[in-house]
């Protein structure tokens, strides 16, 4: 596939194709650990209040973040730490990105998303880690499909999100650089592992007006692409903040 990237300057324009997809999202509140109730509600407070305050403006990507516990996502031993702005160790050499980040990613490709469209789209991430970024996104959007390299991880991520009682929430084992054709076209990508350009396989799985993010390395370091599905063969991009992430690899192990 020959694909056209037209850099842009300005946020991109919100256009996109209609979803027909039902909707499968929950409503159900995970039990709180024991010894994890008044003051992990205050901690996911002031954590929401510190996204906000560092731009995040969606109503519905801080509620999610809200009420997602991430300190159920990350060792015990540090679960003390789940809720400060700072991305942790997972294993693997891999890492939790900083809530911040997690729901600027989010609110990006939400924008072109709005009310019903949201509660219907199709959503692919790419790196599933540990799963918080998974679940956040399943409160957000009406599926959502997250796939990932290292079995070991994958399978934590799937203890992780099954207290989330998430049915719109399916993760995959596999090559995160091919996607998941069998579910395509997406409404939305997220790639949560820096690229020195996003896979051609990926854009292909875009719907024609969606738009996918991810962390690009260059020569000035890594930073946020936005890029915006605009034709069969052409896509925009607009760069957008300063970023950190592992690289993203390919095959599985």
């Amino acid at each position: 596939m020959t694909r056209r990237l037209v850099a842009a300057a300005q946020p991109l324009a919100r256009t996109g194709a209609t979803s027909r997809r039902p909707a499968l999202r929950r409503v159900v509140e995970p039990p709180t650990p024991s010894g994890m109730g008044l003051a992990s509600d205050r901690a996911r407070d002031r954590m929401v209040e510190t996204i906000a305050g560092n731009g995040v403006r969606d109503g519905e990507v801080l509620a999610a973040m809200r009420f997602v516990p991430r300190h159920l996502f990350v060792d015990a031993a540090l679960a003390s730490r789940a809720y400060e702005d700072v991305s942790l160790p997972i294993g693997h050499a891999q890492t939790i990105s900083r809530p911040t980040t997690v729901a600027r990613m989010i609110e990006l490709v939400a924008a072109d998303l709005p009310g019903e469209r949201r509660r219907e789209a199709r959503v692919l991430e790419i790196g599933t880690g540990c799963g918080y970024q998974a679940a956040v996104m399943a409160r957000v959007f009406g599926e959502v499909i997250s796939i990932e390299r290292i079995r070991g991880l994958h399978e934590a991520a799937r203890g992780n999100v099954r207290t989330q009682r998430l049915a719109n929430l399916r993760l995959v084992f596999g090559d995160g650089r091919m996607g998941v054709p069998q579910a395509a076209p997406y409404d939305a990508v997220i790639i949560a592992a820096a690229c020195d350009q996003v896979p051609e396989a990926v854009l292909g799985q875009m719907r024609i007006g969606s738009s996918l993010v991810a962390p690009v390395a260059g020569s000035a370091g890594q930073s946020l692409h936005r890029i915006e599905r605009v034709g069969e063969r052409d896509w925009r991009v607009a760069v957008m903040d300063p970023v950190h992430f592992v690289p993203l690899r390919g095959g599985t192990t």
